[in-house]
């Protein structure tokens, strides 16, 4: 990989220029598929480090044409000395946007850091993580100091997880964050940095974090089939509940390869990474306020396809959102109203329409938490105390009860599996999470779309047509004719043996193929 910024001091980094260019041989055996262009203003900017046969001047690559690089995916690495606006840093990165690479730092990058008000809210919840960081740490005897970080890396070990997170949140080569002590230890600023400001020492940090951030671009072995496009998908090997078991992923991995589809398994920790992709799939339980919704706008403004979008994400796991629609549209729901924080007088009136017993919701549970059902006025008193903790806004059901409920999955305004899902064992949910063992989840039945109630299956089709065109599972209960909704989930369970029961390899077949579907549509549009 002769992208590698080796120091010419190869005393200082403690590598030897074989050992790199050895590393540099086996990173490449897999990357045919993948470039990387490393810009510099001046090309004696880089005259601290090896030559590169990636290294081209901004002018160069700004006046000259660049190669036809279909099939590869390009990674620009702008290391201007300025990134203003209208600078040759800024049209670097725009131009390398403009050409489908994959540029560090993106023009949004560039943009949020010119402006606090941009990148002060990023910076608010990064700050509750200092003063535990810094308490046994010397900076904690000064006032103010400057971190340096290349690559989101940093040889200061208490701040190690910090810089990563900056990184991810601003993805830039340098960056420079400004830290103060009012009382408490605060992120005052956070700009790019530039290369030829870098000292001796700096320089050897800066060297040895973009080696290892321009290997992880192809550290990956690829297939020796030519994959059309490269799939990843977001997974946490510790939830305990995931969408996805570990057979299932591996049937997508399994599956992709038939289909000339490349599929690796990322962590939240992969999220710089997101660039190396065509396309995401996120298995693992979304939330707003988490990683996962990151992920997605990430993977959106990178221009990657994505399941579940970010649109997605937010009005399946808002169960508010999904009251107001369904009342709006006039489609079958259980009786619902919306309880209100400061407004506890309510409380009797709502009883008294909906009737006990009734269950209590917050706007935001999955996996049937934050779910409480109350059989009188003193427990529902004690759940809302409870429940209002979380959320100012709680939701008010009336309790219908079914033998099971029905999972309809969509994909593209189109059903693809119908499931039953039987309550806990002696529970009146699916999910009870105070049981152990198997007795945590009920059991399921999984059959052909036609072999259930075509009321379930149109009513679950029309909700879904709602919230738009990706993967979702929708959940229904069903009494005589009454057809009532209760959810729709952005990211429904596909497990091997349960949601496959019936497709098989089919199911896997059918969301993948669905991706490659949309690639060649963007493939084409982008052509035009």
């Amino acid at each position: 990989m002769s992208a590698v910024p080796v120091k010419m001091n190869e005393v200082s980094t403690q590598l030897s220029r074989s050992a790199i260019t050895k590393n540099m041989a086996s990173g490449r055996a897999g990357s045919s598929q993948s470039q990387l262009l490393i810009i510099v203003e001046r090309l004696e900017d880089w005259a601290s480090y090896f030559p590169s046969e990636d290294l081209i001047s901004a002018q160069d690559y700004l006046e000259k044409p660049q190669p036809d690089n279909s099939g590869k995916r390009v990674q620009v690495i702008n290391l201007c000395r300025s990134y203003k606006y209208l600078g040759h840093g800024y049209y670097c990165s725009l131009l390398a946007e403009a050409r489908g690479h994959h540029a560090l730092p993106s023009v949004k990058t560039i943009s949020e850091l010119t402006r606090k008000s941009l990148y002060g809210l990023a910076l608010d919840d990064l700050d509750k993580l200092l003063e535990h960081t810094l308490l046994d740490h010397p900076y904690n005897d000064t006032e103010a100091f400057t971190l340096s970080l290349y690559f989101g890396q940093t040889t200061l070990a208490p701040l190690k997880d910090l810089a990563r997170q900056l990184f991810e949140a601003f993805p830039c080569p340098i960056l420079l964050v400004e830290f103060r002590k009012r009382g408490n230890w605060h992120i005052t600023g956070i700009k790019a940095g530039a290369l030829p400001r870098l000292r001796d020492a700096q320089q050897d940090e800066f060297a040895l974090a973009l080696d290892g951030f321009s290997r992880k671009i192809w550290r990956q072995p690829r297939s020796r089939r030519v994959a059309r496009y490269d799939l990843a998908i977001l997974h946490d090997p510790l939830e305990q509940l995931p969408p996805s078991n570990a057979k299932a992923l591996a049937n997508f991995i399994r599956v992709g390869q038939g289909l000339g589809i490349d599929v690796e398994l990322i962590e939240k920790k992969d999220y710089a990474r997101l660039a190396e992709y065509d396309a995401l799939l996120i298995r693992e339980t979304t939330s707003v306020d988490n990683h996962t919704y990151r992920f997605a706008k990430k993977a959106e403004s990178e221009g990657l396809v994505v399941m579940d979008d970010p649109a997605s994400i937010l009005r399946c796991t808002n169960k508010v959102y999904l009251t107001d629609l369904l009342k709006r549209q006039g489609l079958g729901m259980p009786c619902t109203e919306i309880l209100y924080k400061d407004r506890p007088d309510d409380l009797d009136r709502v009883a008294e329409r909906l009737g006990f017993p009734l269950v209590l919701k917050i706007p935001d549970g999955c996996f049937s938490r934050g779910v409480i059902k109350v059989q009188d006025r003193e427990e529902m008193l004690e759940a809302t105390a409870q429940l209002f903790e979380h959320s100012v806004l709680l939701l008010a059901q009336e309790f219908f009860y079914t033998e099971y409920d029905w999972r309809i999955g969509i994909l593209n305004r189109k059903p693809i599996f119908a499931c039953q899902y039987f309550m806990s064992k002696g529970h009146w949910q699916i999910y009870n999470h105070k049981a152990k063992g198997g007795e945590i989840n009920g059991e399921c039945r999984t059959m052909a779309v036609h072999e259930a109630p075509r009321a379930v299956v149109e009513l679950a089709l029309r909700t879904a047509n709602l919230i738009g065109n990706g993967l979702y599972g929708v959940d229904l209960k069903q009494s005589g004719d009454k057809v009532v909704v209760i959810e729709v989930n952005d990211n429904p369970n596909l497990d091997a043996g349960i949601e496959d029961a019936y497709l098989k390899d089919d199911l896997y077949s059918l969301v993948l193929e669905e991706f490659v579907r949309r690639l060649e549509i963007k493939r084409l549009g982008q052509a035009w």
